[in-house]
């Protein structure tokens, strides 16, 4: 008897030290440590997280593109109309309007700097506007950048790497050229301006309806690609480098 008490004296011990494993009653219980997703939480176009605002890089500009500020954004968009109307309606050539408008310009200050002195009132302060050798730096080196990452762009698609991609860099500049037809380069300008000062700030209003229907269509547009994939590109023939260099 003194024997089984001490065992079970023993075990009541090390049962107290061992801490007690304790499964989780339910599946809710073990995804509480899991981070969840929200459940109002909604696919964005192309997987964006970011907001409109902070894609078009969250300053003036973008405030301007998405009419923050109705008067200077209709401001901007009244002035490229009208420029656009005297150009292509009325014939206005580029050099002859800025020659106009510095002439306009000139004429107006010399003006009040001549009247200033008649009538006791302060002449027009010219601002000294110099050019600092880092502006140029920076705008140099920001094309520089552009440069290369189109020319490596531009031979990736060339290389034969992926043909998906060289499919949409050949119908994209098949379309661009068909529309180029139709338009001259003021006209298709204008177009794009307009469409950059528009488009974006119509989706941040109707985003959740965009996003809905850009997926449906994707989801239609994969379907078809994979039937072409698997009907037509497929049974393209392709050689390898590998098999050309032994050859």
């Amino acid at each position: 008897m003194s024997e089984d008490v001490g065992r079970a004296f023993l075990y009541e011990e090390i049962h107290d030290k061992i801490p007690e494993y304790k499964r989780p009653s339910s599946s809710s219980e073990s995804d509480k440590d899991e981070p969840s997703i929200p459940a109002g939480r909604k696919k964005r176009l192309f997987g964006r997280k970011e907001t409109v605002h902070t894609i078009l890089g969250g300053g003036k500009s973008a405030d301007i593109i998405l009419w923050r500020n109705k008067h200077t954004s209709g401001g901007i968009l009244a002035s490229v109309t009208v420029i656009w109307l005297l150009f292509e309606w009325i014939g206005y050539h580029l050099l002859t309007f800025i020659c106009h408008s510095l002439m306009l310009f000139l004429a107006a200050l010399f003006l009040w700097s001549i009247s200033a002195s008649f009538l006791d009132r302060n002449p027009p302060k010219f601002l000294e506007v110099i050019l600092s050798e880092e502006l140029f730096l920076t705008v140099a080196q920001a094309v520089r950048f552009q440069i290369n990452d189109a020319y490596a762009t531009f031979r990736f698609v060339a290389s034969g790497k992926d043909l998906k991609t060289f499919l949409m860099a050949i119908g994209g500049l098949w379309i661009f050229s068909i529309i180029s037809n139709w338009f001259s380069f003021l006209t298709l300008f204008y177009i794009v301006f307009t469409i950059v000062c528009t488009l974006p700030a119509l989706y941040e209003k109707y985003e959740d309806n965009v996003d809905a229907a850009v997926e449906k269509a994707m989801v239609h547009i994969k379907k078809q690609y994979a039937v072409l994939d698997e009907k037509v590109l497929q049974k393209i023939p392709r050689g390898s480098l590998s098999d050309k260099k032994h050859c």
